[in-house]
């Protein structure tokens, strides 16, 4: 309903009274800083978050030989480790990982693993559950310090204390070497990081090596040894350093891993290290070993071994993938002026998908995230086709996405192994080299990641199906109950929901501070800022909040507070409007609105049954019982009418004037926070004549009250409707009750209906209908 009120001297006395009520906010303030949960800045780091004067990190160098066992499936190896102490502290004793634990008979993993028997059981949960013939767990056979004298050491589940026969002071460097071996899991029975995949067919081996060999953990300023167990989902702290390794293979097998190959005239033929060279200026990958070579391989068995030497600097891992199956195809690119060598090995079973999309993506990914982040500045980038998942390392990674056998593939297939490989390769810059705590901190690597992973998909084909990054794809887990969610201030191990807790909602998060609360200009430079602070160093999560705020400019304390520390979700919601518009005095103009509302207004039923049952009034009848009041109009305009509003207009000034007869709109919208979470207030407005104007409200409309508050609208026009949110950009999880006057929205299973997806593998449907009649389906590799 329109309303008009009488005009003051001043509109801003009007406007002044809801913005200086009282404080209702109950609880915690949603906008306190958040100095009380942060750690204090020192030294080591700052209030700013970037790194101090004394900021510090441990390094640990490898010389690594590691030997394939192809027919036992088993890895045996031994390493040098250097360890030089950079803290300013004493260490009497090291901690080092020993994550092939987590397949050890007497796992902490397993036994703590819960679950429950079902009617009907998949063969692999059941090879899950009995593990008696399985034990894949490291053998520790000797630790001994450099030059021969045997270190004492205490093994803890996946970690090993190495205990120092000196202090390792300030400065100092201590070298030591330990002997080991495993066996090697099926990555289709146990399904871990890593791996082999076996192929009945050729009865070939893929092998996916990773979590190799014990690896130093990480000693730092803000919390000292990290020596938490890994228990599955908690990945990987480790300090950075360089790496020589010596892998010994088969002789038919080819071997990709992380750094530059330091033997090529030893492991590869003439016309490999000549195909290596075109890549370097080719426009397309070039194939290093073509499929047919590959298939060749296949069928034999080479006689004796051959050792690949890779050699890594400053990187933080290494990983490395061996099978004789592999095609290997390579591209070189330059970025910001560097050259990167992108390549993919890949079995036959991956084509054409592989061989078409691959090392593109490599690419594209290093590129993206280079503009995003900093420059990439590793030699290379690699992405290894195994049976399932993804997982990174630097310079190299783990990718699942397979066609069907006849060559064929669905559009999700397509498009999630394009998104593993961007993800994948994308985590050589988090956390490889921003080197953030995965044990602790899983959103610090996953949650960045997947964020310039969907900027990154976004660049790759127009409108690309990204599963993560747009908020709407956050609501279903944003309304979940409350004890089915955690806070994404969670540690790894605790977490609920660790694809939505620890990829989702952070990538989501932002995504909502880049486009709608920062703005993307402010947005890439904070971003940016954070990454070249803390690349190669190891960053915590006060770290990232400082920096994104201390290169800003924007206070952003409230927003982490609910998007990271709480579980509240977005409800925003008009409880109502009112609309008013300002009394000109004007007896011309407000006597014909008035005549023209009385007009407009709809007759009671009373009154249009009245006209066909009285057709006549006693004063119809009988005229002489009119008087004065009967002719009356008390809306007709008279001399004094039109004298005391000159009057009054002789008394304001000439602004005051202009506003009185301006014909303004004034719309006051009631607004409430309904799912805790404060988040800017985003109007779109429709007037009458279907124009539309979206106004932006930044969070901080909350401030004085984080429950309700209500905003005065100035309009030229009128209004026909407000909605909040038009373009889902707050993860709101009733879009119900955001508009104004409300409106139907689908509902959840309407909405599923509308993005139906087609058949499975369209491919398939698509060669069936082409096939003549009478003749049978193909094998082989499929069309592209």
């Amino acid at each position: 309903m329109m309303k008009t009120f009488l005009w003051a001297a001043s509109l801003a006395a009007l406007l002044a009274g809801p913005a200086l009520a009282q404080n209702t906010n109950s609880g915690t303030d949603k906008f306190a800083q958040l100095e009380t949960l942060l750690p204090t800045p020192n030294s080591y780091r700052t209030a700013s978050g970037a790194p101090g004067t004394d900021y510090w990190q441990q390094r640990a160098d490898y010389s690594i030989r590691v030997r394939l066992d192809d027919d036992k499936q088993a890895i045996s190896g031994d390493e040098d480790i250097t360890y030089t102490n950079l803290s300013p502290d004493v260490l009497t004793y090291l901690w080092v990982q020993l994550d092939q634990n987590i397949l050890d008979k007497n796992s902490i993993t397993t036994a703590t693993q819960t679950g429950q028997i079902q009617d009907r059981m998949p063969f692999q949960a059941l090879d899950y559950l009995v593990r008696s013939d399985f034990d894949g767990g490291f053998k520790i056979a000797e630790v001994k310090l450099k030059g021969g004298k045997a270190l004492p050491y205490v093994v803890n589940h996946t970690m090993m204390r190495v205990d120092l026969p000196t202090p390792l002071r300030p400065k100092q460097a201590v070298t030591f070497s330990i002997r080991w071996s495993y066996n090697i899991n099926d990555q289709l029975k146990f399904v871990q990081r890593s791996g082999y995949e076996y192929f009945p067919e050729d009865k070939n081996y893929l092998y996916e090596i990773a979590q190799f060999y014990p690896r130093m953990a990480v000693y730092s300023d803000n919390q000292g040894w990290q020596h938490k167990q890994f228990l599955g989902n908690g990945e990987f702290a480790l300090p950075f350093g360089d790496y020589r390794v010596s892998i010994t293979v088969p002789a038919d097998h080819v071997v990709g891993a992380t750094g530059v190959l330091q033997n090529p005239t030893e492991v590869l033929s003439g016309a490999q290290r000549q195909r290596l060279e075109q890549a370097k200026t080719a426009k397309r990958p070039v194939l290093i070993v073509a499929p047919e070579e590959a298939e060749q391989a296949e069928k034999g068995r080479a006689k004796g071994t051959k050792t690949w030497t890779y050699a890594a600097r400053n990187v933080r891992d290494f990983a490395w993938a061996s099978s004789r199956k592999f095609i290997w195809d390579a591209m070189q690119i330059r970025q910001d002026g560097k050259p990167v060598l992108c390549m993919s090995y890949y079995p036959k079973e991956g084509n054409p998908l592989w061989g078409k999309y691959s090392t593109e993506v490599v690419a594209h990914t290093i590129k993206t995230y280079s503009k995003y982040t900093i420059p990439y500045e590793y030699p290379v980038a690699i992405s290894v086709h195994g049976p399932v998942g993804g997982m990174e390392y630097p310079m190299i990674c783990f990718n699942g996405g397979r066609p069907e056998k006849d060559g064929t593939y669905s559009a999700d297939r397509k498009y999630g192994m394009i998104s593993v490989i961007i993800h994948e390769v994308g985590h050589n810059f988090f956390p490889m080299i921003v080197n953030s705590d995965e044990r602790q901190w899983t959103w610090m690597d996953e949650g960045l990641n997947s964020f310039v992973q969907f900027l990154s998909e976004q660049e790759w084909e127009r409108n690309y199906p990204s599963r993560r990054g747009e908020p709407a794809k956050m609501v279903d887990y944003m309304r979940t109950a409350a004890n089915l969610q955690n806070p994404i201030m969670t540690n790894s191990e605790s977490v609920l929901q660790l694809g939505n807790n620890a990829y989702g909602k952070p990538a989501t998060g932002l995504n909502i501070l880049r486009e709608t609360i920062m703005g993307r200009q402010l947005f890439d430079y904070a971003f940016k800022e954070y990454a070249r602070r803390w690349a190669y160093k190891h960053p915590t999560p006060a770290d990232f909040f400082r920096t994104m705020e201390d290169a800003s400019g924007v206070d952003l304390d409230w927003f982490w507070r609910g998007w990271f520390y709480t579980t509240e979700h977005t409800d925003l919601v008009i409880d109502g409007v009112k609309w008013y518009t300002v009394d000109s005095k004007n007896p011309e103009i407000e006597n014909a609105r008035k005549r023209e509302l009385i007009n407009k207004a709809p007759q009671s039923i009373s009154q249009q049954r009245n006209l066909q049952d009285i057709p006549r009034t006693l004063v119809d009848e009988k005229p002489e019982l009119k008087d004065f009041y009967n002719s009356y109009d008390p809306l007709a305009t008279t001399d004094a009418d039109r004298q005391r509003y000159q009057q009054f207009v002789q008394k304001l000034t000439p602004e005051q004037q202009k506003r009185l007869s301006a014909g303004l709109h004034f719309y006051e919208v009631s607004l409430k926070n309904k799912g805790g979470l404060t988040m800017p207030v985003i109007v779109q407005m429709t007037y009458e004549d279907g124009k539309q104007e979206v106004v932006n409200i930044p969070a901080e409309i909350w401030r004085r009250n984080n429950a309700e508050v209500t905003k005065v609208f100035v309009t030229e026009k009128p209004v026909v409707s407000f909605v909040l949110d038009p373009f889902q950009q707050t993860a709101d999880t009733d879009l119900g009750n955001n508009a104004w006057p409300q409106r139907a929205v689908p509902s959840r299973f309407e909405l599923f209906e509308m993005q139906q997806r087609p058949q499975p593998n369209p491919m398939q449907q698509r060669n069936a209908a082409q096939q003549p009649a009478g003749t049978g389906s193909s094998s082989g590799g499929g069309t592209n």
